[in-house]
Formats: C-alpha cells, structure tokens, sequence
C-alpha cells in the first residue's frame, strides 16, 4: 500500500494533525507487509546510512571536528532538558505554523544547507527540493550544491528556498551568487561565517578524500559567469607562469587518480561547454575549475565591516549563520541583519566547542524578538525541535537526518526522514498540553 504524503497544509493532516495521519499511513501498510523507506529510530536511519552510503561519503556527512566532542556535546545539551506532560487539554486541533521572513510556514523546520549531496545519492539537490517542498518546509540550497540553483529551480518552482553563501575571496564572484539567487527565486541569503578555515575534520583526513578535489559539490561555481572567467584567466596565466618552489607535486598516477581525472573531465562541461569527456580530459579547463575552486571558496580575512557589501549586492534578507557567543549575536544586530542563525556547524568545524542549545536561551534574551532565531546542531529528531523552541528559537534547522534519508531512499527517504520528525514533534506538543508554536516557552521544560 503506498503511503500519502502527509504535508501538515493538507487537509486531511490539518483536520487530524500530521503524527496521526503518520501514523495511520504506517500501521496501514504494515498489514501488508510493507515497513518504512526509511528507519523512524534517528540512530537506526544514520546506520541504515551507513550501510547504504560510501565509506567517504558517510564520513563526509557524519564526521565532525577533532574527536568529534562537539558532535557528541550538541546531542547531550538536549538530554539537559525534559519536557513536562501536561493532559487534560483539549489538544485536538494543533497548528505547527509560524512566521517567517514575512510569511506563513505551515512548520517551523528548515533544512539547513548540506553541499555535495551527490555523495548520497545522484538526485542530490533536486530531490531534497522537492522532498521540502512536499512538506511545505524551506530548503537551504548549499553553495556547495551539486546541482546549479537554476537547475534546482526549475525541478521544483513551487519550493521555498533560500540561499547560502560561503563568503569567497573573490567579491565579484560573491555578487553573482547573490544576483543569480534573487533571480532564481531564494527568500533570503544566509550567510555561513564559520568555515573560512576548514575544520579539522578527522574522518575525512583518515580517508584522504575532500569531494572538491573531485569536482564535487562545486555546481554553483561551474555555472558562474565570473567564476568561469576567473579559470579562464588561470589557465591563460599558466603559460607564463613558472613552477615556483611551493608548487604541489603532480599526481601520482594511480586507478584512483584516473577514476578522479575521469569525474573531473564528466563534470566539466559547464566549463568547456562540450559533454564530451574526451575532449574534456584535453582540456585544461576541468582541472583549472577545481585549482581556482580551491583557491577562492573562503576567505580567512572576512571581517565584520565586510558584511556590508552584502547589501549593495542583493535586496533579499540576510541572515548570518555560524553564530554561538551571544555578544556576536548582538553584534549583528548592530550591522543591521535581518536573522540571526545560531551553529557551530553540526560539530564539524571545531572539537569541543560550545554546544549551541547551551547559548541559546541566553541569545534569545539578548536578541529579545528583534529579528528570528535560526538553530541548529544535534537536532535529530521531533522532541529537539520542541526543547529548541521552548528556549527561544523561532525556526529549527534539520541537517544529517535528511541527508541519511536521501542516502537510503532517495527523494522518498528525504521526504520521510523530515515527515518523521514533524509526526514526532506534533505528538510533543499536543502531550505537553499545547496546541500552537506560540504556547511553547520555557515553562513546558523542566531542567533535569
């Protein structure tokens, strides 16, 4: 028996709530035989990933920082939290919407950005937009998308989208994402701030794989047109320019090497503006692409002041994610942005940082509803988003659980990985007594 899509502006969802119909959908099928797409357990879904996935692509996705302490540290901030029961409410209605960025959401999940969703499944991009857009939840679209913005664009029109920017050294080549995103329809632009050093990511390193050495993950920069004309101008320099001390040594030609000069040769045609990988392994283009993707992705030089120049590019709503002190959070309130989207990136970024659930009540304090709250880390399933919302968070960002669904099952599994944990945070409120967002607050938690 197929199971129904159980977006929460359905009607049937709305009238019998999202975890009922969930549920419903489920017991049914199972009559005849059929289980989920995908495990509903969040440790069961990230080892059915693990299985389905490479050994590089599961590192790169569930790998964090170091010995991956703050991996461990954003889960267990959560277990510092209980939600109080609350029964003999009448809870029979229960509304999930919230506003944001000047409109109604039917919920108040967000799927962060994930780039090189290729990794986990050939659809990548695509299928997660339209995986969100079946739910009426908006995607991040990742500068590090494995399919262009236009591309995604075009296979889900009706998708709520945002954009985000990994702050480049090239500001012209910033300015282009930030023109082609309005263009293409994005909301917002969020703003990473926490990757103009690259973590010390351990899995990563132990497997010698990085997906961009492989022309992975780099579709936004393929389709630029400033990006195309800053490989272009690589490779009409290289001729002149002599092999300085501090060159990297060539390639040593192995199976693997080849596999990876065949991919990067596959996925240069935006490049070189041929599908043939003949003549794309001949051209130096290709292999530039990666060269001046590596060169140019962050900056460690951003300052606060630059944050300005973000405005001169694009009209859309800015919000800056990567944040945790609560004095940074203040500060950009002072440079005047419009959301505030608090992350220590999964964990992957730093070993031991600060969990972010721990900052959050005292950030929501000082920001007072000036501007929404984004949160993210660790959040993994329904009672997350709960405990997120009760101290001060006005959207939560789901990241891993969905790439595990796309892992698994494709477009399907991304739309019952998210499913799962709206039904779970549905069956939160309503056991809590409550019936709307806006009742959450942090009398329903009790500290443990």
């Amino acid at each position: 028996m197929a199971q129904r899509s159980a977006a929460p502006d359905d009607p049937a969802a709305a009238s019998r709530g999202i975890s009922r119909l969930t549920q419903s959908d489920i017991y049914r099928a199972g009559i005849s035989g059929t289980r989920p797409r995908v495990p509903v357990d969040a440790d069961g879904l990230e080892a059915a990933a693990a299985k389905a996935l490479s050994a590089e692509a599961f590192a790169y996705i569930a790998g964090g920082a170091g010995a991956e302490r703050t991996v461990a540290a954003n889960r267990a901030a959560f277990g510092r939290w209980q939600v109080w029961p609350r029964p003999l409410r009448d809870v029979s209605s229960r509304d999930l919407s919230i506003d944001f960025l000047g409109a109604r959401r039917p919920t108040p999940l967000l799927l962060a950005p994930l780039g090189v969703m290729e990794m986990a499944h050939p659809d990548a991009d695509v299928a997660v937009a339209r995986a969100a857009a079946s739910l009426g939840v908006p995607y991040t679209l990742s500068n590090q998308a494995s399919v262009a913005m236009e591309e995604v664009r075009d296979a889900a029109p009706a998708a709520a989208r945002l954009f985000q920017l990994y702050w480049s050294a090239s500001d012209e080549l910033n300015a282009s994402l930030l023109r082609r995103a309005e263009a293409s329809g994005c909301e917002a632009i969020v703003v990473t701030l926490d990757t103009h050093l690259l973590g010390w990511r351990t899995r990563d390193l132990d497997l010698a794989y990085l997906p961009f050495t492989r022309a992975m993950g780099i579709a936004q920069y393929a389709s630029d047109p400033v990006f195309q004309q800053l490989v272009r101008e690589r490779v009409r320099g290289a001729g002149s320019t002599a092999e300085g001390a501090d060159a990297a040594p060539p390639v040593r030609i192995t199976p693997k090497a080849v596999a990876a000069g065949m991919r990067i040769a596959r996925k240069g045609s935006a490049i070189t503006g041929t599908s043939s990988v003949r003549e794309n392994l001949r051209s130096p283009l290709p292999r530039a692409a990666v060269e001046t993707f590596l060169d140019v992705f962050s900056t460690p030089a951003l300052t606060w002041g630059d944050l300005a120049k973000a405005r001169q590019w694009t009209t859309l709503p800015i919000i800056l994610k990567g944040i945790v002190h609560p004095d940074d959070a203040i500060r950009a309130l002072d440079a005047g942005v419009d959301g505030i989207w608090i992350s220590n990136h999964g964990g992957r970024q730093i070993d031991q940082s600060v969990p972010t659930l721990e900052v959050l009540p005292t950030t929501a304090e000082r920001v007072a509803g000036r501007v929404p709250i984004v949160f993210d880390s660790g959040v993994r399933q329904g009672s997350d988003v709960f405990i997120a919302l009760a101290l001060g968070a006005t959207a939560v960002a789901l990241g891993r659980p969905y790439a595990y669904g796309l892992g698994v099952a494709g477009e399907a599994g991304v739309a019952e990985a998210v499913r799962n944990v709206l039904a779970e945070f549905d069956i939160t409120l309503g056991l809590a007594g409550l019936t709307s967002i806006g009742e959450i607050d942090r009398h329903a938690l009790r500290e443990a």
